[in-house]
C-alpha cells in the first residue's frame, strides 16, 4: 500500500479536532476520481442476473441508478465531505465469469476546489450493496471487496493512478 509524503491529517486542527478542510483558497480546477469493487457470488446468482431472472427486477440497471444517487449524496453521508457540484457521475457493471460476480467502477467529475474520490468510493459501494440487496434472497454469502480510488486527477496533488 502505498503511502502519502506528507503524514499531515488535513481533517484535523492543530489542537488534533476533527473539522471540514477549508479549501477557499484551493484553485477551481476539472477534477476526476474512480473507484472501483467487486461483489462475489456463486455463478448461478450471477446466471440469474445476467438473464434478468431476479424477482426485484433489473439488478445491474437499478445498481447504476443507486450508485449515481449516492454519488450526490455522500456529503450527506460522510461527516466532513463538502458538497460539490458533481458534473458527471457514470457507474459500471460488468458481469465476470471468472469471479464470478459483477465488477463495478464508478467516475465522478467536478470543476471545483476539492476532490470527487469520495463520492467515487460511495458510488461504487452503493451500486455494490444494492447488487447485494436485489439478490440476498437467493444468495446471503456474496462477498464485497476490493473497494479502492483508481484514479484521481486535478488540484494541487496532480494524478493518482492505481
Amino acid at each position: 500500500m502505498a503511502r502519502t509524503s506528507d503524514p499531515k491529517l488535513s481533517h484535523f486542527d492543530p489542537d488534533g479536532q476533527a473539522h471540514m478542510v477549508d479549501v477557499s483558497e484551493k484553485s477551481v480546477t476539472d477534477r476526476i476520481a474512480q473507484a472501483e469493487t467487486t461483489i462475489t457470488m456463486l455463478p448461478e446468482t450471477l446466471a440469474m442476473i445476467q438473464e434478468g431472472r431476479a424477482g426485484k427486477g433489473d439488478v445491474l440497471g437499478i445498481a447504476r441508478i443507486a450508485g449515481i444517487m449516492a454519488a450526490k449524496k455522500t456529503a450527506d453521508l460522510i461527516p466532513l465531505c463538502h458538497p460539490l457540484p458533481i458534473s458527471k457521475v457514470a457507474v459500471d457493471l460488468v458481469c465476470d465469469t471468472a469471479l464470478p460476480g459483477v465488477k463495478i467502477t464508478s467516475t465522478v467529475k467536478t470543476t471545483g476546489q476539492t476532490g470527487v474520490e469520495m463520492e467515487a468510493l460511495t458510488a461504487a459501494s452503493t451500486a455494490a450493496l444494492t447488487v447485494y440487496d436485489m439478490v440476498k434472497a437467493v444468495q446471503k454469502d456474496m462477498v464485497i471487496g476490493g473497494l479502492r480510488v483508481i484514479l484521481k486527477d486535478g488540484g494541487k496533488s496532480g494524478r493518482f493512478e492505481a
